[in-house]
């Protein structure tokens, strides 16, 4: 599978609140960081946990339709990819509400699918808090 069809996926699994299959596409353990903090997901049901925090503020906040721009990649050995990815959160008109940036670190595990290793989110907070600013 190719990277633009695994953050389909994701995008996919996004948009319909999915938080299982979203975990799938994770290597257990994992890590997020941000400039706040790195935690370390060592069970999948820990990552739905976050992911289902994720999912009430989209409801909340009307995001219906998540968009992933898969900016650039490549390899740093046959097995590890780094990826930088531009997400776009919608509404149900497909209205841009806000966008961040993630890169990501995949490895592709003993079948050869890609599982994303780490997430990095470069962004992410700041572009959210602005847009809840603004929307004030």
């Amino acid at each position: 599978m190719n990277l633009n069809d695994f953050f389909d996926i994701y995008a996919t699994a996004l948009s319909n609140y999915d938080t299982k299959g979203m975990a799938f596409l994770y290597a257990s353990p994992c890590i997020f960081i941000s400039n706040e903090k790195s935690t370390v997901f060592s069970e999948p049901s820990q990552l739905e946990g976050l992911f289902n925090q994720g999912i009430g503020f989209y409801k909340q906040y009307g995001i219906t339709n998540v968009v992933a721009e898969l900016r650039s990649w490549r390899h740093i050995t046959d097995k590890i990819i780094i990826a930088k990815l531009r997400w776009k959160y919608c509404d149900e008109n497909n209205t841009l509400l806000y966008d961040c940036d993630y890169e990501y670190i995949l490895k592709a595990d003993k079948h050869g699918k890609w599982k994303i290793e780490m997430a990095i989110s470069i962004n992410e907070k700041e572009r959210m808090e602005a847009w809840l600013k603004n929307k004030r």
